[in-house]
């Protein structure tokens, strides 16, 4: 089963992401923060993490920055799903590794549809 991981501050977001991917079939695993998230990735190596780019401590861009500098990690999916919606912040995100970027508010159908075609290409 593919096994996403969903980093998010704020527990409803966490919680309404990780049932949507539940619902579609994946295996999901949440944390509150950065150091939370290298704690779950460490335990459990995701096919893709959905990160949140504002939290306390480490950013979303600094996990994933951290995420692509391991080699154990570094192919990890990264997914951004921020408030964040200016141009720069844009090209912070994939300048730091992301796959993809979704600016909040979204659509939960959307988002699932995302997280499909990421994996979709990846298995190509």
């Amino acid at each position: 089963m593919t096994a996403v991981l969903v980093v998010d501050d704020d527990a409803d977001i966490r919680d309404l992401v990780a049932f949507k991917l539940a619902q579609a079939g994946y295996e999901v695993d949440r944390a509150a923060d950065g150091a939370g998230a290298l704690a779950a990735v460490a335990r459990r190596r995701p096919d893709l993490a959905i990160l949140d780019v504002t939290m306390p401590g480490m950013s979303g861009i600094d996990l994933c920055r951290s995420l692509r500098a391991d080699p154990e990690t570094a192919s990890v999916l990264v997914l951004l799903l921020t408030a964040r919606a200016q141009e720069r912040d844009v090209e912070a995100g994939f300048a730091a590794g992301a796959d993809d970027y979704v600016v909040k508010p979204f659509s939960p159908r959307e988002l699932v549809s995302r997280v499909e075609a990421l994996l979709a290409r990846a298995r190509r």
